[in-house]
This record gives C-alpha cells, sequence and structure tokens, in this order.
C-alpha cells in the first residue's frame, strides 16, 4: 500500500516538486526538422548514444526503457543487444519524431508518445535499464523524473545519462551567447538564456545523491564536430533542439540572428572546416539492492516501501 507522500507524487505532473517556468516549446517540431534530425543525427547523437550503452552494459533478455527516443536509432540498437528475450520501449513527446520512429518496430521494440515527467503509469520495478541521450538537459525540472526513474527500475537497475553541463560551455553555445547578448537582441534579454536546462556537474551529482541512487559515476568525453559551412551547424542544432536554438527570437530577427551566428562561425574556421567543440557528460547510477537509509529528500516516518524505490526494504 502506497503511503499519503506516494499517493500526492502521483497525482502531480512534476513528481510533487514545483516545476520550473520552462523556454523549451515541444510546438516549434515539424516534419522537417523531425527528417532532419533522423539524418544528422546518425553521426552524433547516435555515436554518443552508443558510448552510453556500451557504459551501462546492457545484457541479452533485459528490459529498456529509452527516454526521450527520438526517431528511434539507439533504441534499434538497444533492442538489438537485448534481443528477443528482451524488449526496449522508446518515449518521446514529439509526435512527428515517434511517427519516424514507428517504421522500426518489431516484437521486442516498440515507441509511443510521453515524457520523463509524466510517468505514474509504468509499475513499480519494471526495467532493468533507463536511459536519457542527449534529452536530461531539457527536463526543467530533474527531481521529479529522477524519483519516477528510481521507482521504475528492478532493483540493481542502471540509469544511464548523457548530456553536457552547464560548466563546459562548447563552442556554439559561446558564439550564441556572444551574439544575443549584443544589438539589436539585448532588448530581448530572454532570448539570450539557453532553451535547456542545464546543470553543473556538481549539481548533478547532488541530484543523484538526493533522489537516492548509488554507485554514481561521471565519465567527460570530449565532443567534437566538423561542418563544412556555418548553415549545416544551425541546421543540426535547430534540428536537435526541435527548433528551440532559434524558435524564442523574434521572428522579425531570426534570419538576421541566424545570420549573425552563422558569420561568427565562419570566422572560426579551420583548413578542416568549421570545428564545434563540447564536452559529453556520462552519468551511470545504480538502484540500491537495499536501502538501509532513507534518501536525504524523502521523511524517515511514515513511509510506504515505494518511498525506497518500491524494493521493499523501506525502514
Amino acid at each position: 500500500m502506497a503511503c499519503r507522500r506516494c499517493q500526492l507524487i502521483e497525482q502531480r505532473p512534476y513528481g510533487g516538486i514545483e516545476p520550473i517556468m520552462s523556454t523549451v516549446s515541444l510546438a516549434l517540431d515539424d516534419a522537417k526538422l523531425a527528417q532532419h534530425y533522423e539524418e544528422v543525427s546518425i553521426d552524433r547523437q547516435f555515436e554518443s548514444g552508443k558510448v552510453l550503452l556500451r557504459k551501462l552494459r546492457l545484457n541479452a533478455g533485459e528490459r529498456v526503457l529509452d527516454v526521450g527516443s527520438g526517431t528511434g536509432l539507439l533504441a534499434e540498437y538497444a533492442a538489438d543487444i537485448v534481443g528477443t528475450s528482451g524488449s526496449v520501449e522508446g518515449l518521446d513527446p514529439l509526435p512527428l519524431r515517434i511517427d519516424i520512429a514507428r517504421r522500426r518496430s518489431r516484437p521486442n521494440l516498440r515507441f509511443r508518445v510521453g515524457n520523463a515527467l509524466d510517468l505514474g503509469n509504468i509499475e513499480d520495478a519494471t526495467y532493468d535499464v533507463v536511459y536519457l541521450n542527449a534529452v536530461f538537459h531539457w527536463l526543467p525540472e530533474k527531481l521529479g523524473p529522477l524519483h519516477s526513474f528510481l521507482r521504475i527500475l528492478k532493483p540493481g537497475g542502471r540509469l544511464g545519462i548523457s548530456t553536457s553541463a552547464i560548466d563546459h560551455v562548447g563552442t556554439l553555445e559561446t558564439i550564441r551567447r556572444q551574439v544575443l547578448s549584443a544589438k539589436p537582441y539585448d532588448a530581448y534579454p530572454d532570448v539570450a538564456r539557453p532553451a535547456s536546462h542545464h546543470v553543473t556537474l556538481d549539481e548533478l551529482r547532488a541530484l543523484f545523491g538526493k533522489v537516492g541512487f548509488d554507485s554514481l559515476s561521471i565519465d567527460l568525453i570530449p565532443n567534437e564536430a566538423v561542418y563544412t559551412n556555418p548553415a549545416a551547424v544551425i541546421d543540426f542544432v535547430q534540428a536537435s533542439s526541435f527548433g528551440n536554438f532559434l524558435g524564442h527570437i523574434p521572428a522579425a530577427l531570426r534570419d538576421r540572428a541566424r545570420a549573425d551566428i552563422e558569420t561568427e562561425l565562419e570566422n572560426r574556421r579551420t583548413p578542416q572546416g568549421i570545428l564545434v567543440r563540447g564536452t559529453r557528460v556520462i552519468a551511470i547510477a545504480v538502484k540500491p539492492v537495499r536501502v538501509d537509509e532513507s534518501p536525504s529528500c524523502l521523511p524517515t516516518s511514515n513511509a510506504c516501501a515505494r518511498c525506497y524505490g518500491g524494493n521493499g526494504f523501506a525502514p
């Protein structure tokens, strides 16, 4: 029987935590962006996702949840690893990308529209592995989803996150901030703020610890790509951000902002092309098999087993 706290959490869409105001819009995605993401992510997000899966050490027969699966490339790869005795489910809040992903469906691989902020329909201790590839920084609120991931993982299950951190700013975000902080964009201070919601490495560690995950490991991996022209850079990031890279700039200034960012990118051209650098953060954590002490964010009394990840070892 769930305690009153768990019942309240299930009734609130953000896991019982008040949401942060988000500048991320799902309405900016369109068919062109979705198809372009399918074409270009194979060289970027898919490759970093394969690194994430190697660190998660997927096994045949495991049940896996891909949160923010996009067009399904990585989920398909994971389904090959777990085999016919396992299964992979992909969730994404963008219907156009799920439409593309469903072309990959097979008996051990399925996709549906859904998101990390609403996992209440998933039973406790369902999955061996939950992962988010290039997704965590889009979540406006982190604690609620992390509590949900802990709940739906089996004891000993693994959570994997591939993201970037606010204290490791890459080439493109540096240029974006520089351009949008100058005139005429400085009249609209909100447009210079990143649409995404990155955290620092220390904040990431604190979030995992507060929720109650164990064995956290964090790796920083240099991440760079070479483009033939500035337009290709913008097209890639627009598709990857489902329109949010430029979508919040007033329409009258959007083309000018794009041109100004492209000019700065061109100014950084190398003999190999336009080099865009960043840092990929890969975090792996484990749900405790046994919880002897309550996570610091949960009460130590009047708490049920679900509060402690559904493993039946609550005090």
